[in-house]
């Protein structure tokens, strides 16, 4: 299939999906402009994003705002996945489905805005261990889970892709460095979790989680990269 096929240029909105999605995911970084009077190594990406925090509207908007695009740009490829079966190979249709849900789980998290700050006010963490904060706390829980799920399926799957079927050059090139350092910040954020939830601090928690959803936006910008150059998906 040659270049200028109309199959092969409609990949263009994808890249340019993905691409926007990749730079609405790291707004949290304008917490190094605004005084948001919480520690980014020690307090959780989402509780910028709470609803008791004065720019909490505006952090819920950016990360709907990445979901819903990385969402429609998932969607997309598989769409074209199933329309194009030279496509069609296990690890992409694997690769884009996790994509997707990390899209649709990201969008869902803007609306399951934790209510407080565990990792920053006691008193939001005594209640939320006594179970005393709103059931939005657990379904963020969920949504947030399912969205790094999808991001390492996504991640793993389309670098192995590219690197299996000698497709998207840049990502086959530095995936595999970024999804090796992505799996040691999810490492060290789980890890850092699991001690705050048994009450031995946060273990620069906030640090880890930032890393981890750094390079999940770093990974997401090379993967649109990938597809304008070779205009595939």
């Amino acid at each position: 299939m040659s270049r200028d096929d109309p199959s092969r240029c409609a990949a263009w909105p994808v890249a340019l999906l993905i691409g926007l999605g990749a730079a609405a995911y790291t707004a949290w970084v304008l917490e190094v402009v605004f005084s948001t009077g919480l520690n980014p190594i020690e307090t959780y990406v989402s509780e910028l994003a709470a609803q008791d925090q004065p720019l909490g509207g505006l952090f819920r908007a950016t990360d709907f705002a990445a979901g819903l695009l990385v969402l429609i740009g998932g969607l997309l490829s598989l769409v074209r996945l199933v329309r194009h079966a030279e496509s069609r190979r296990p690890w992409a249709v694997v690769g884009w489905s996790g994509v997707t849900l990390f899209g649709a789980a990201t969008a869902a998290d803007a609306w399951l805005p934790l209510s407080c700050t565990p990792t920053a006010d006691p008193e939001c963490a005594a209640r939320e261990t006594a179970g005393l904060v709103p059931a939005t706390h657990q379904a963020h829980a969920v949504s947030s889970s399912l969205a790094m799920t999808g991001a390492l399926v996504g991640l793993v799957a389309l670098t192995v892709a590219a690197r299996r079927y000698g497709w998207f050059a840049p990502l086959a090139r530095y995936g595999p460095a970024l999804v090796a350092l992505e799996l040691l910040a999810t490492a060290w954020t789980l890890t850092s979790i699991a001690l705050f939830t048994a009450g031995r601090g946060t273990w620069a928690l906030g640090a880890g989680q930032r890393l981890q959803v750094l390079l999940v936006a770093l990974w997401l910008g090379l993967l649109a990269y990938s597809v304008h150059k070779e205009r595939r998906t």
